[in-house]
């Protein structure tokens, strides 16, 4: 079997990049500085850590895998500024509609096929996500499956932001996920109800439960003041359970190389 050979820089929030067979990937872009407050109808969200990365100093992005572009927290203002100079912008059907331009909407379980620098393939795949519970509707968001050519067998998994649902198991069930990117931090927004709308530690357990050959990355769990849980209370989660060994935290800013074999 072939390893897959590749580097995470953790620019913070949900904004990752990802470096593989040549072609560079960017999760939710949020560049904005800290302080900035975002004001939506019932709420708003007040960003506490800026980008470790600028985005000035972000190079060449050839694809954005984009949950939603709905929430700010998961593209503001800088963010969604820089979409213009990426190569293409994966995201929902909804999503494309409003950005336009590059932006291609990708439903669950479709799939497409970029070439890579190394005589191989990236097929990307959209998986499905729920921002909240079944009876909260926080509007569309999608995961993301990246399979590397020379090595299917160990697939990359973008949750984007959704809880632990059906949907994120039968994600276990279609793909050999050697890697679960995994967004936490429990968020709470008390004026849309008490219901946590991103991935707790728990849901967390439940997704290393279900790909057990993946590191677990987690993303997303700090930066803006809706979290209610940090990293401290996702490391205490998995020491209890035994499986600390599991997750691979990445500091900001500093390029980590990673080999899936």
């Amino acid at each position: 079997m072939n390893a897959v050979n590749l580097e995470l820089t953790y620019i913070g929030g949900p904004t990752l990049v990802l470096e593989l067979g040549g072609i560079r990937l960017l999760t939710d872009p949020t560049f904005d500085p800290a302080g900035g407050v975002f004001r939506a109808p019932l709420y708003e969200l007040r960003k506490t850590l800026g980008p470790a990365v600028s985005a000035a100093d972000l190079g060449k992005i050839d694809v954005v895998l984009l949950s939603h572009d709905h929430h700010y927290d998961n593209l503001d203002t800088a963010g969604r500024e820089l979409l213009a100079n990426a190569g293409t912008v994966l995201t929902t059907q909804a999503g494309a509609g409003r950005l336009g331009g590059n932006a291609r909407g990708i439903g669950n379980w479709e799939s497409i096929e970029l070439p890579t620098s190394e005589s191989g393939r990236l097929t990307i795949t959209g998986t499905p996500a729920r921002h909240g519970p079944p009876d909260g509707d926080r509007g569309p968001v999608t995961g993301f499956v990246l399979v590397w050519s020379p090595a299917p067998e160990r697939a990359i998994y973008v949750s984007g932001d959704t809880v632990w649902c059906e949907g994120v198991a039968a994600v276990s069930r279609r793909f050999p996920v050697h890697l679960a990117i995994l967004f936490l931090g429990a968020a709470r927004l008390p004026a849309v109800g008490p219901s946590h709308l991103t991935m707790t530690a728990e849901d967390a357990l439940h997704a290393a439960d279900a790909f057990p050959k993946a590191t677990i990355v987690p993303v997303h769990y700090e930066g803006w003041a809706h979290f209610s849980q940090s990293r401290a209370d996702i490391a205490r989660a998995f020491a209890g359970a035994g499986l600390e060994h599991r997750l691979r935290w990445l500091d900001p800013g500093r390029r980590t190389p990673l080999l899936l074999a």
